[in-house]
């Protein structure tokens, strides 16, 4: 469902891109509009599928995960293991926080949280270099992140 949105709609993505607890009322003070009004347009967006959920947004380092590692991970062609038979494996691990298919030279892109190197090192060990269909693995060590704006500007 396409749904056209006007500079109201716009104005309400990035607010509750920003800080999706705001209430409607709170939301519609800033943008001139009457609680009732800004709530109809949050409740269309939703319904239309622009608005795809809220989520709550835990900072690893606060407990106790100081290590963010994005590993590509090529599967082996030999063992011709599925794909859902990794992914299943692979989402069970907790470190694991995001799997990514990907076209490229790795098959997937995992993001991977530790404590510290020598815990990312035993996850990878022990849990991701066992898992079912493992080929080359790159890991890339995260130094910095900073959010940008994204297509709302």
């Amino acid at each position: 469902m396409s749904l056209d949105l006007d500079d109201f709609d716009r104005q309400l993505l990035r607010a509750l891109s920003r800080d999706s607890t705001q209430s409607a009322g709170a939301l519609g003070r800033k943008l001139g509009l009457s609680q009732p009004a800004t709530w109809r347009r949050i409740r269309r967006m939703h319904e239309a599928g622009v608005i795809a959920g809220r989520r709550v947004i835990v900072d690893p380092e606060a407990l106790g995960f100081g290590v963010t590692v994005f590993l590509g991970v090529k599967l082996a062609a030999k063992g011709r293991v599925s794909l859902e038979d990794f992914e299943r494996a692979v989402t069970a691990i907790p470190e694991v926080q995001l799997v990514q298919h990907v076209l490229g030279l790795f098959d997937y892109r995992l993001r991977v949280t530790a404590r510290d190197l020598p815990d990312f090192e035993r996850v990878l060990r022990r849990r991701i270099m066992t898992l079912p269909g493992v080929g080359q693995v790159e890991a890339n060590v995260l130094l910095n992140e900073e959010r940008r704006p994204g297509p709302l500007g």
